[in-house]
């Protein structure tokens, strides 16, 4: 259908893409709301039309871009529970207060959360979201405590 967009869905709440749905959607420094006009399943993507966003051409401008609940309207995570954009940037470190790195983003996968974190030597590692390696998410310290297996951060 013309002006539709493709998207990779990537939340336990695939209702967020219901007709009407108002969202955000985000490029580099780039914001703009969207409204939901109508999905449908395709494949492992859902293919997506915006209010508003008539033919390929303005479809194929949101290429490249991430869509987002706006912060207005964001459920709040469970107790325990975070999602990437609270924890982004947070620095962590070991149980001596030893810097490990920053919080890149946090990742579901099959075999359970990830959080990313980028060494100060600019290297990524994957850091699995359990409670023997993260033992602290400090809230009003925005700050992470992990003990993670010796060599993770070698690899």
């Amino acid at each position: 259908m013309s002006g539709e967009v493709s998207v990779e869905i990537t939340t336990d709440f695939p209702e967020r893409f219901a007709p009407g749905a108002r969202l955000e959607w985000r490029r580099g420094t780039e914001t703009r709301s969207v409204v939901v006009a109508a999905g449908r399943p395709h494949g492992s993507r859902w293919l997506v039309r915006f209010e508003g966003i008539e033919g390929p051409d303005a479809a194929r401008a949101l290429s490249g871009g991430e869509l987002g609940v706006p912060e207005s309207e964001a459920f709040a995570a469970p107790a325990g529970a975070y999602y990437s954009h609270e924890l982004e940037g947070w620095p962590c470190e070991d149980p001596r207060g030893e810097a490990l790195g920053a919080v890149e983003g946090l990742e579901r996968t099959a075999a359970g959360a990830l959080l990313t974190v980028k060494t100060p030597e600019g290297k990524s590692v994957l850091v699995p979201f359990v409670e023997t390696i993260v033992l602290r998410v400090d809230e009003e310290g925005r700050r992470i405590v992990l003990d993670p297996p010796a060599g993770l951060f070698e690899l």
